[in-house]
């Protein structure tokens, strides 16, 4: 567990970035810098096959802000280890200047002033553009689109559209396979429902029915790019009946189910695969635990925990790609498989500056048919912000102090408590606040707020209770997100 001194100057340190503007002058400088289109996609072309990879779009079809944490600690084995490092630290450990384009993107340190140098982030039709230049390069035959998960849920118009607006984006992406977490809220006929009949892969080899402990979903799919077999097993979130409301999914069990998984590889394997990719939902930490326990495969693309990480981390024979959120980042693998294995694999974090990137015409109609319905209320404006409003950090974010302060005041409550989650974009001094960015931070399917009594003992057993659930030192009984975040009140 985290020691009282490790919280205390890790809550110091949070208040001590929220208030300050960071690197200075230098980093302003430096951000001077300017990027290209070509430039985010240099890359050597490798072996014959490529996956590309995007997780936690939390259904974000349009550029945005998001700033990353300043405070993201670990605990047990994975203390200092990536992804629980942040800004300086982070820079040091993966190569990158203060200032520059990845720095922006990847850190949290003079965010407000590197976020007008550099602009928005992600948006659907950025990311298309992005992999259909890759497709162009390499050919269709040759490349797998994968999806973490955490994709149809996180903004209006996936609320109003129950999911609908991002299954037409992913089949318009041409997505070969996906996983799920929030993706179940939407209720279980609703998933099936996509499911049967989407044109991509929905895999979860771990969800099972409970009353005959049946596979759900397809365990794992085969296919075949370049000449060569790659298995992709599908890993949804193992505590989804705990993180959200088990009445939405009463007849489904989920869990880690190692030794499924350890079967699935197996088959794969015995079917011909010399690629084996777990498309997994589980979090950072868990899947650098799995990695150790379970053998023969070759890269976990990582989901969950929302990390970006420019770099790859081996565990043993296993590699670990984290991907991000929000499509702010593409993450392409190319990969060389000789005699029937893995023989090396070649990695880049392609950052979706939405400024650089051409928007792919096709894409941008889609996204323009999807939101006109919405338009009005996307557009409405609740008010203006005078500071910076993010929602990133192990204990605190400034747009979830302003959301458990609307709850102190709405329903004259004297407590406020809102869950920790990692989703929903930044918003700079003097932009609007906007009914998009408000929902963009709270659009789920069980939105009710309930005001209760509540005794000291109570409130510190929930606190306790969430604590154990993110900073527990065995990554398998860790939930992911962050403290819940409080109002009225204070960590200390």
């Amino acid at each position: 567990m985290v020691s009282r001194r490790e919280f205390l100057q890790a809550t110091a340190a949070a208040a001590t970035i929220a208030s300050a503007s960071g690197l200075g002058p230098l980093s302003r400088a430096a951000a001077q810098q300017r990027l290209t289109q070509d430039e985010i996609l240099k890359f050597e072309p490798h072996g014959a096959v490529t996956i590309l990879h995007v997780a936690d779009l939390h259904a974000q079809l349009v550029p945005l802000h998001f700033r990353e944490p300043s405070v993201n600690l670990g605990v047990g084995d994975a203390k200092g280890q990536p992804p629980h490092m942040t800004d300086a630290e982070f820079r040091s450990h993966f190569q990158i200047a203060a200032g520059s384009p990845d720095a922006f993107a990847l850190t949290s340190n003079d965010f407000t002033t590197l976020a007008r140098q550099y602009g928005k982030m992600g948006g659907v039709d950025r990311l298309a553009t992005l992999i259909k230049a890759v497709r162009a390069e390499r050919g269709d035959d040759k490349v797998l689109l994968l999806d973490g998960g955490d994709t149809w849920q996180g903004s209006w118009t996936a609320l109003q559209t129950k999911a609908q607006d991002m299954v037409d984006v992913m089949a318009a992406l041409k997505c070969d396979a996906m996983v799920g977490h929030w993706e179940f809220t939407f209720g279980a006929e609703r998933v099936k429902q996509i499911a049967d009949s989407a044109p991509f892969a929905f895999l979860a080899q771990n969800v099972r029915d409970k009353e005959w402990n049946e596979p759900v979903f397809a365990p794992r799919k085969i296919f075949e790019k370049g000449g060569v077999k790659v298995a992709v097993i599908g890993q949804a979130l193992p505590r989804t009946a705990i993180a959200n409301p088990r009445w939405m999914f009463p007849d489904w069990e989920f869990g880690i189910r190692e030794e499924e998984i350890q079967r699935q590889v197996d088959e794969a394997r015995s079917e011909g695969a010399a690629v084996v990719v777990l498309l997994s939902h589980n979090g950072f930490d868990v899947d650098r635990k799995l990695a150790t326990r379970v053998k023969g495969i070759d890269i976990i693309l990582t989901a969950h925990t929302h990390d970006a990480m420019p770099g790859m981390i081996r565990v043993g024979e296993t590699v670990l790609i984290g991907s991000g959120s929000h499509g702010k980042f593409l993450s392409r693998l190319d990969i060389d498989a000789k005699g029937g294995k893995v023989a090396d694999i070649r990695f880049k974090l392609m950052p979706v500056f939405s400024d650089v990137i051409a928007p792919d015409a096709e894409m941008a109609q889609l996204v323009t048919k999807i939101r006109q319905p919405f338009a009005a209320d996307l557009a409405r404006e609740i008010g203006r912000t005078e500071s910076l409003l993010y929602r990133r950090g192990n204990f605190n974010g400034t747009l979830d102090d302003l959301i458990c302060n609307a709850m102190l005041v709405g329903r004259d409550a004297e407590i406020a408590l809102s869950p920790g989650v990692r989703w929903g974009g930044t918003l700079l001094p003097g932009d609007p606040i906007t009914w998009e960015a408000i929902t963009n931070a709270t659009a789920i399917t069980y939105p009710a707020c309930y005001r209760t009594e509540m005794t000291g003992g109570q409130l510190k057993e929930i606190l306790e209770d969430v604590a154990d659930n993110i900073f527990h030192p065995d990554p398998y009984f860790q939930g992911g997100g962050d403290m819940v975040r409080i109002g009225g009140m204070g960590y200390a």
